[in-house]
Formats: C-alpha cells, structure tokens, sequence
C-alpha cells in the first residue's frame, strides 16, 4: 500500500520501519520538516515529505501525534482519506479539552470532527512502541497479542484489521469511534498485551 506517517515519534517511527520492512511504500512527515527526518529515510528507505504530500499520495493515512496538534492539520487534504488514529489524549500534553475531559467525546470521535470527512479508525493508540516493533508474530500463535480496532466505516475497518495481521497481531472489532473510549488510557486493554479473548473481555469491562 502506498501508506502516509505523520509523526515520527515512538509510534510513527516503529511504523515507519515495521510497515517498510512489510514491503510498503511509506511516505513520512512531522511537524519539523523532511530535513528532520534524513536518518529515519536513509535507515527505512521510506520517502521523507511534506505533511501536505504525505496526505495527498497515500491509500491509508496514519495519525502517531500530539492530540492538540490535530486541529493544525490540512483537514481538507483527509476528506474521504482512510485515516488511522494511534492517538490518545494526555491532559497534562495536550492541555484541557472538556469534552474529552468529562468523555462526552471519544478521542477519535474529537479526531474525525476535525477531519471531516475523512474514514477514520481507531487502532494502536493501546500497544506500546517497543512492542509494537518486536512482538508481532504469526497467525495462529498461541498468546499472540491482540489490538482493539473500533471505526464507523465497515471496509476501512477491514482495511486496517488486515494491515493489523500483517503487523503480527490479531485484530479485534471494538466497534463504533463513539465505543472507542474502552481503548483509551485508563481503560483495561490500555498497554496490556492481552490476547483476543483478553481483548474482548477488557472491552466489556471497561467504564467511562
């Protein structure tokens, strides 16, 4: 897939490998300029751009950013672009934003309201960087780790529970962007590592 990466933060530059290392084309961006990321180019072999041509060129979006930084995006560029959100809202990062202060929003519900029009699903918001590069492994495995993937759009879902098998986890429908809140911070599959069934019953236990 030709495959769009903005941030190149622990999560963004795990991506950055791990999808390179799958075959995938990767175009990456941050807030500082492709100048700032020659090393991780030269390293993955993925294209360094602008955040602007990381958007426009790519079948599949990821957002691995600060949550403040969101309402500073292209949002027109997104608009019927599949988009990942690996975000979470830290309070004491991303200042008070009361509607995710109290849960009336999910973040990803916050996400796609600023990009509208965009298909976004919620997925490796939960998984830890490091874990997220070393500990994928085959369909099948017994324990393998399983990531929720909660979205409103039912083929770009599909979509990302395939790239999320392909990464080595087991994907888990975790419904609707408004259900995303049982994935974020807080909640009991939060950087967890559980397996699918694990995954499931997290989900379920999860309260505002």
């Amino acid at each position: 897939m030709e495959i769009g990466i903005i941030g190149s933060g622990h999560i963004g530059g795990t991506l950055t490998r791990r999808l390179r290392s799958l075959g995938h084309d990767v175009a990456v961006a941050n807030s500082r300029g492709p100048e700032s990321l020659a090393d991780l180019a030269a390293e993955t072999g993925a294209r360094a751009v602008s955040v602007e041509d990381a958007v426009q060129g790519a079948e599949l979006v990821v957002i691995a950013i600060p949550l403040k930084a969101v309402p500073q995006l292209p949002a027109a560029l997104f608009d019927g672009k599949l988009v990942v959100d690996a975000n979470n809202y830290y309070p004491q990062r991303d200042g008070d934003i009361p509607e995710l202060l109290d849960r009336s929003l999910s973040s990803s519900r916050w996400t796609a309201d600023h990009l509208k029009g965009a298909r976004v699903v919620k997925v490796l918001n939960n998984i830890q960087a490091a874990h997220l590069m070393d500990e994928g492994k085959p369909a099948g495995t017994s324990g393998r780790i399983a990531l929720p993937v909660a979205a409103d759009d039912a083929d770009a879902k599909r979509t990302v529970m395939g790239l999320v098998d392909e990464l080595g986890f087991d994907p888990v429908d975790a419904g609707t962007l408004d259900e995303s809140w049982r994935q974020q911070p807080d909640t009991p599959v939060y950087g967890t590592d559980r397996d699918a069934d694990g995954v499931r019953e997290g989900l379920a236990a999860a309260r505002p």
